[in-house]
């Protein structure tokens, strides 16, 4: 008896770790569809077989990609990046994303932007744009409008600061549901961040305080289980809470903060989010944090 093919073959390299020659995909087997390929795939013949070592993954309604921890960034068609212009030409500007190449940004690309009104950037602008164009041997192609031509989030990106990381993490922190670093930073400090898929991060606050804590967070928490971030980052408040009040002697419990004004040296932004305690006469302040997707450079940054 003739075994019948596998009508779904891709279902059990899904969330798997894959290497370089595994075939996850037989597209005979899927007629009349339309796949999109992410990095670290690539097609050959009727079959997709991996480039590189990851996780495979996969996103509603037919995108593919390998999800893997690496230093240098491979530029990927839609990909949202942070890149930094080193060069401007007269027809585009030179960017650098981390990858094999620079990539290009045509100076028309730009909402509402004609030959007249042409935008100056000066060589060290961080940028937050959109993968146009990848094709291997080539320098990519970058836009700052996305599919329907509005500037959205797109744009140069003003003060703050950008912090490098692996790709992986990038992933991790645009994840859904929101990665938990975020979460618990976001229900007690107030902040601007950007993430960029070719591993830099820009983060913005009011107080230079702010966006040292968050930034050490984002790095530390690579390596960390959902758990052990929400512990790190709890851990994080009690001791800059600890450093800043000195000696005043803090009554308070470890399971939460202190709201004296005394107590509270942090930037108005780094205020706790849930009720005070009776015996302490504080100020409640709702705080978000803004996910906008950006990204500048911290290195060697301690909590002090």
């Amino acid at each position: 008896m003739q075994q019948k093919p596998n009508e779904t073959p891709h279902i059990t390299f899904i969330d798997q770790l894959v290497v370089p020659g595994d075939v996850v995909l037989d597209l005979t087997t899927r007629t009349n569809q339309t796949i999109k390929l992410g990095g670290g795939l690539r097609q050959e013949g009727d079959v997709i077989s991996v480039t590189r070592a990851g996780h495979l993954r996969f996103s509603k309604p037919n995108k593919y990609w390998v999800e893997s921890s690496q230093k240098r960034y491979v530029p990927c068609v839609q990909d949202h990046i942070l890149g930094i212009v080193v060069d401007c030409r007269a027809d585009n500007f030179l960017v650098d994303i981390k990858g094999p190449t620079l990539a290009f940004l045509p100076v028309l690309a730009f909402e509402g932007v004609i030959r007249r009104n042409i935008p100056r950037f000066e060589s060290g602008t961080l940028l937050y744009a959109r993968v146009v164009k990848a094709i291997p041997g080539m320098n990519p192609e970058l836009s700052c409008m996305d599919a329907n031509g509005k500037a959205a989030e797109f744009g140069p990106l003003k003060g703050g600061f950008m912090i490098e990381t692996s790709t992986w993490l990038s992933r991790k922190l645009l994840s859904s549901p929101p990665c938990p670093v975020l979460v618990d930073l976001g229900k007690n400090l107030s902040f601007e961040i950007a993430v960029g898929l070719n591993g830099r991060v820009w983060v913005n606050a009011e107080s230079p305080s702010t966006v040292i804590i968050v930034s050490n967070s984002i790095i530390k928490s690579e390596f960390l289980s959902p758990v052990k971030q929400k512990k790190m980052v709890e851990a994080l408040f009690q001791k800059v809470f600890l450093e800043r009040n000195g000696d005043e002697g803090c009554r308070c419990s470890k399971a939460e903060m202190c709201h004296r004004r005394s107590h509270n040296n942090l930037p108005r932004a780094a205020v706790s989010s849930y009720a005070a305690p009776p015996s302490h006469k504080g100020i409640l302040v709702d705080v978000r944090a803004t996910a906008l997707q950006r990204a500048a450079t911290i290195r060697n940054i301690k909590y002090r």
